[in-house]
């Protein structure tokens, strides 16, 4: 499989500062995970977005806004999110590695693509930083393939919620979203919504785009047993059904068992599995998100790749809480509802 990686050694210099989780070393494991699994790998430098780019997601005086805050000397844009001057860069290469692998997928470069970026990008909204998130890399991609007529779904296996990805789409025909994240923050408090605190069962999309929008929220401790299943009775014929021209996916690896900021319990062969469910859905881009356990997140990037390689995939996951199985239920019968799964 030929497998195009787009990254740059700006992303290195997006300072979060100390002990931040969302650190330099993170991008170092995700492209070991990329190199270190035996495909052709085409490392490519990825395009610098435009303020046009941004403007298709995020209001000109937000974009205006980081360009000058980073320019000062950065520091907190709220109590996670951190920015230094060298983050203005890093985050218009973010965004605009999804474009480059559009270019380079359209004229049929690779199979596959992955963007290896800092700083991430589906918590950061309209008009307001988030998550560790300056600009929505995976929303910048989308919207440029919508505006060009194609039909794009984004699936966000993520641990958190993709809130800023939804609220662009919540009322688009074209671009489909769907979320499997943790919904409760601790295993004795799973009625607890999780950060961001978004991504119930009855966000479904509105207007034009009810049925658009799909949320699988899943208890902590849920395992790879009941992922799968929810991938293969669910996500995959949801996308199948929206008939994509495109497939993008915000792949964050925090839903790992040895991830220190969630609950849930996935292991590398579960994201194999995963990927290996949306094989043959459309031209596909991996969005790198969340994921901070070093060693879980270099071994989860190989896996994954091997699951859209066509690898024999095996699973041992031990098993996940009954009330994954009835959340994963009530949201087939959600998307039954919305119209997204007829």
């Amino acid at each position: 499989m030929d497998v195009l990686l787009y990254t740059d050694p700006a992303f290195w210099l997006h300072d979060t500062g100390l002990g931040h989780p969302e650190r330099p070393q993170r991008l170092e494991a995700l492209v070991e995970g990329v190199r270190g699994g035996g495909f052709d790998v085409d490392e490519r430098r990825p395009a610098t977005a435009t303020a046009a780019d941004l403007g298709l997601v995020h209001d000109p005086h937000y974009i205006d806004l980081i360009e000058r805050f980073c320019a000062k000397g950065g520091g907190k844009l709220d109590a996670d999110t951190m920015a230094s001057p060298e983050s203005w860069t890093a985050a218009l290469l973010a965004a605009g590695s999804g474009l480059s692998a559009i270019e380079a997928l359209r004229a049929e470069e690779g199979h596959v693509a992955v963007c290896a970026v800092r700083p991430p990008g589906h918590h950061a909204r309209r008009d307001q930083a988030m998550g560790f998130c300056l600009f929505n890399n995976i929303a910048v991609a989308a919207a440029a393939l919508s505006r060009d007529g194609d039909r794009v779904a984004i699936v966000d296996w993520d641990v958190h919620h993709g809130n800023g990805t939804q609220e662009m789409f919540f009322k688009s025909a074209e671009v489909l979203f769907v979320s499997i994240h943790q919904w409760g923050p601790q295993p004795d408090a799973p009625a607890v919504p999780f950060y961001p605190g978004t991504g119930w069962l009855d966000e479904v999309g509105s207007g034009a785009g009810r049925g658009t929008t799909v949320n699988v929220p899943v208890p902590p401790a849920t395992t790879g047993g009941a992922y799968q299943e929810a991938f293969s009775g669910l996500v995959r014929p949801v996308v199948e059904q929206f008939d994509p021209d495109w497939l993008l996916i915000s792949a964050g690896f925090d839903a790992h068992r040895s991830d220190p900021l969630a609950h849930i319990g996935l292991v590398e062969a579960d994201y194999a599995a995963l990927a290996a469910q949306l094989v043959d859905l459309g031209p596909t881009i991996l969005f790198t998100e969340g994921g901070y356990d070093l060693e879980a997140l270099k071994g989860s990037m190989t896996a994954t790749l091997n699951g859209f390689d066509g690898a024999a995939i095996t699973t041992g996951s031990s098993r996940s809480p009954d009330a994954a199985f009835r959340l994963i239920s009530q949201a087939t019968s959600m998307a039954e509802e919305s119209g997204a799964l007829t």
